[in-house]
C-alpha cells in the first residue's frame, strides 16, 4: 500500500483565498495525494480573554483579529471544494472544536483528521467517529491513556482509522524525532501508523517513510518567511516535490524482504565467479 501523502496547508494561507489556491497548486504539482486545512470557531476555542488581549498582526491590533483574519467560511469552502475537484485532489481539514465539525459535514469529503490538541476531546471523538469517515489520529502531547480512549472510540464506532506519530513542537528538533515510536504505535494498538512532521528539512520523514508508514503529512507554505506561526516548520515548493518525489523511491526500494538472485545478476554473478565452480 502507498503511502498516503498529505500536504497540511493549515492556516499557512494567512486568510487569503489565492494564497490558498497556490498551496493546492504545490501539492498537485509534487504529487500529493490531499491537502488539509484547519477550521476554529475562534469563539469556542479561545476564551474572550484571550481573545480581548493586544496582538498585532496584518488585521489589527488584537487577537480576535489576528485569528478571526486566519480563518475561511462558506464562500471560501465552498471555492476550495471546487478547485480540489478540478485539480483532482482530495481535502480534508482538522476541526478544533463540535461546530466546526458540524460545518465541515457540508462537504463530501472523504476523510478526518484529529489533531494532536484535540485527541483528549472526547466529544470531538466521538463526533468524528460517527461520521464513518477515514479518520488520521495525530498522537503529539499525548499518554498511552490518550491514544488508548481515542482507539476505543473509533473501533466501538467502526470507523476506519490510523494513528500518526507526532511531536507537537515547531519547528521539531530532530533529535526529539523518536521515530522508533513507529513500529511501537504499530504493534500496541494493531492499527496503521502514520508520520505528521513538524522538523526543519526532509531527512527526518524519509526515515519514517523507511519504517512503514502508511501515510505522511507535512506543512507546506509557499515561503518559509511568510508571516504565521507554522511557517518555519513547513516545506516549500521545491522541496515538498523533492520529498514527495523520494518517499516514492522508498517506497519501491524497501521490496518485500525476501532474499533471492535477480534474473539479472545472475550474468554478473557468473562472471564475477567464473573462476570458481558455481551455478545458478
Amino acid at each position: 500500500m502507498a503511502i498516503f501523502v498529505i500536504a497540511e496547508i493549515g492556516i499557512n494561507h494567512n486568510g487569503d483565498l489565492d494564497v490558498a489556491k497556490d498551496l493546492i497548486n504545490v501539492a498537485v504539482d509534487a504529487g500529493a495525494d490531499a491537502v488539509k486545512f484547519q477550521k476554529r470557531d475562534i469563539d469556542k476555542v479561545y476564551t474572550q480573554e484571550l481573545l480581548d488581549s493586544p496582538r498585532d498582526s496584518p488585521w489589527g491590533t488584537t487577537q480576535r483579529e489576528q485569528k478571526a483574519g486566519l480563518e475561511f467560511g462558506i464562500d471560501e469552502y465552498q471555492e476550495i471544494n471546487n478547485y480540489c475537484n478540478e485539480k483532482d485532489i482530495e481535502w480534508f481539514a482538522s476541526a478544533w472544536d463540535l461546530n466546526s465539525q458540524e460545518f465541515l459535514r457540508q462537504f463530501p469529503c472523504k476523510y478526518n483528521k484529529i489533531a494532536s490538541a484535540m485527541i483528549v476531546d472526547e466529544g470531538l471523538l466521538k463526533m468524528v467517529a460517527s461520521e464513518g469517515r477515514h479518520s488520521f489520529i495525530s498522537t503529539g502531547m499525548s499518554t498511552h491513556k490518550d491514544i488508548e480512549r481515542a482507539v476505543n472510540i473509533f473501533r466501538e464506532a467502526n470507523c476506519p482509522f490510523e494513528l500518526m506519530h507526532t511531536v507537537s513542537t515547531y519547528p521539531m528538533k530532530d533529535e526529539h524525532a523518536n521515530l522508533k515510536c513507529i513500529p511501537m504505535l504499530s504493534e500496541r494498538y494493531g492499527c496503521d501508523v502514520g508520520y505528521s512532521g513538524h522538523e526543519v528539512g526532509l531527512a527526518v520523514s524519509y526515515a519514517a517513510a523507511a519504517l512503514g508508514i502508511t501515510s505522511l503529512e507535512r506543512h507546506i507554505t509557499l515561503d518559509r518567511s511568510m508571516y504565521g506561526s507554522d511557517q518555519s516548520a513547513s516545506v516549500e515548493p521545491a522541496g515538498f516535490r523533492q520529498l514527495v518525489g523520494a518517499v516514492r523511491k522508498i517506497e519501491a526500494a524497501m521490496g518485500d524482504g525476501e532474499k533471492r538472485i535477480l534474473d539479472s545478476e545472475v550474468p554478473i554473478a557468473k562472471k564475477l565467479r567464473e573462476h570458481l565452480s558455481w551455478e545458478a
